[in-house]
């Protein structure tokens, strides 16, 4: 087992949560690619995003199907302003590269915010820790485990 994806089953089993991962031959980076792997639509691919604030790194889970709304975002967070984490900023506050962030088990306890929109499925799927390899999870034990707030993030057309 990759040590990333059995560190993401480890916090999972220590949050009450069954990390049963599914790996394929192509990425699942995207939410499309996740999305066309698993057979399911896209809205219930989970994308974790970090950003930087003034309280320093943020998480948040928002639906595959929706764009992060930078100004909701920040006011749920209770921030100023989110600045978008590059490549390393992500690596550093969790511990897995863009694409293959889990939900959890990251190197740094990061503040969470859940799209409210991943709740009106009852189920949904979040990376494993590696950019071919998801999970499925029940969209409330996911926020549970997480201790997400649950606020509107997506951005309006």
């Amino acid at each position: 087992m990759d040590p990333k994806t059995q560190r993401v089953i480890d916090a999972g089993a220590a949050l009450g949560v069954e990390v049963a991962p599914h790996t394929f031959p192509a990425e699942t980076r995207t939410a499309a690619d996740a999305a066309s792997a698993v057979g399911c639509d896209v809205a219930q691919i989970v994308k974790s995003l970090v950003f930087g604030s003034d309280r320093g790194p943020l998480l948040f889970l928002v639906s595959g199907a929706n764009r992060l709304d930078p100004t909701l975002a920040a006011r749920a967070a209770g921030v100023d302003e989110l600045t978008k984490a590059d490549a390393g900023e992500a690596k550093s506050a969790t511990g897995f590269s863009i694409g293959a962030t889990p939900p959890f088990g990251h190197t740094n306890q990061l503040p969470t915010f859940m799209d409210e929109d991943l709740l009106l499925h009852s189920e949904v799927w979040a990376a494993a820790g590696r950019p071919d390899s998801v999970f499925p999870v029940a969209a409330s034990a996911l926020q549970e485990a997480t201790g997400a707030v649950v606020c509107a993030l997506r951005e309006k057309s």
